[in-house]
């Protein structure tokens, strides 16, 4: 029974963070940030160490224990987030929480909402565990000292705000700990699938050619030995160009293996746009189908309709893509701005010339009640011949 629980309550007393939330930029960002949010207690201390009224003592000690305190928050960034033991996180965060209290008690009329800062990077980085324990603890003791008025400056109300905003940061540090385990999680499949591919090429290449070279090989060392002795110049011309023969069919073999990155379906090209319009928010009117466009026609096709999804993409601000196919035409409009100035980029051009090869033509144009309009059409074989 233990061991099938471990996995379940793991969790609760175990650090799983999967490495820092933010790039390194942000994290440079955050003391300044993190100063501002610090203003609340600072000034107050300030004001409170230069009180005629406050001992030598406690105008020393005070700001001090604050500049600690503060200093921890600051830069408890490089010790929640960069994947040291969870021991040492506890002892930072006991610690932190420990120099929250004797600076609460310390200062001139300290308030508790100087827990604040402690409670939230406890919530923020512990297990849920260690939060609950860290973070109860101190809320309930807070609450003691505040009925008994016990040199703190708060109310059984306070108490009650703490721990609200200590449940959000509790909540916000559970997302983002989900984030960085399902980024991680990205990572490692997008990495598997890489290593599965370069398995599946290499196994493919293998069994493709594996026989092909073996044989070349002995027909070539065959052919050579003849050659050599000069006994049957027409069997060893007959070997030669079986090796061509199979070094040419070795080739193409690899070649359509390799064409696998490459090639272009017109079927996969409307699955791949239809899923990059939706990331994009723009409503798509697509066909489920493409039974009715001519086979030799639909890889070509398949290049139109990724350039033209491409475009609407970066620069035409569209808010609905529709696409119609035919047997021998594709058209592509939405209603945006089209490219920039009415200029054909580079790739409208390599598309211009690659219907050309096959007796095709394109246009790209606005539409007359607005919007941009992409047509690809190849006159039939019999049309032509006409």
């Amino acid at each position: 029974m233990t061991r099938e629980r471990g996995p379940e309550w793991g969790g609760w007393w175990r650090d799983d963070a999967i490495g820092p939330p933010h790039d390194r930029s942000s994290g440079a960002r955050w003391p300044l940030l993190g100063l501002l949010f610090l203003l609340p207690i600072i000034i107050p201390a300030v004001r409170s160490a230069a009180h005629p009224n406050t001992s030598v003592v406690h105008a020393v000690l005070g700001p001090v224990l604050l500049a600690a305190y503060a200093g921890c928050y600051l830069f408890f960034p490089q010790v929640v987030f960069r994947r040291p033991s969870i021991r040492a996180k506890l002892v930072f965060c006991t610690g932190m929480l420990a120099l929250g209290w004797v600076a609460m008690l310390v200062l001139h009329e300290g308030s508790v909402y100087v827990l604040l800062y402690a409670m939230a990077v406890i919530a923020f980085g512990l297990p849920p565990g260690w939060t609950l324990i860290l973070d109860g603890s101190s809320l309930v003791a807070l609450l003691v000292v505040v009925e008994r008025h016990v040199g703190v400056d708060g109310s059984p109300s306070d108490v009650g705000t703490l721990l609200g905003i200590t449940s959000a940061m509790f909540a916000v540090g559970r997302l983002l700990h989900t984030v960085r385990s399902l980024r991680a999680a990205q990572d490692e499949i997008a990495t598997l699938a890489v290593t599965a591919e370069r398995e599946r090429l290499a196994r493919d290449l293998h069994d493709i050619l594996g026989h092909s070279l073996t044989t070349i090989t002995v027909k070539a060392g065959l052919a050579r030995r003849i050659l050599e002795s000069a006994q049957d110049t027409e069997r060893a011309s007959t070997e030669i160009h079986e090796v061509e023969s199979l070094a040419r069919s070795a080739l193409s073999d690899v070649r359509a293996t390799v064409s696998e990155y490459r090639e272009v379906s017109l079927s996969a090209e409307l699955v791949g746009a239809r899923a990059a319009l939706r990331a994009a928010e723009i409503e798509a009117d697509l066909p489920h189908a493409v039974d009715n466009v001519l086979p030799d026609l639909q890889q070509t096709f398949g290049y139109v309709l990724r350039e033209a999804v491409t475009n609407v993409l970066r620069h035409s601000g569209a808010k609905h893509v529709k696409v119609r196919l035919g047997r021998t035409w594709l058209d592509i409009e939405d209603d945006g701005a089209g490219a920039p100035g009415g200029v054909s980029g580079n790739g409208l051009r390599g598309l211009t010339e690659r219907l050309d090869q096959i007796g095709g033509t394109l246009r790209a144009e606005p539409r007359a009640g607005g919007g941009f309009l992409v047509r690809a059409e190849v006159r039939p074989a019999l049309e032509a011949a006409s």
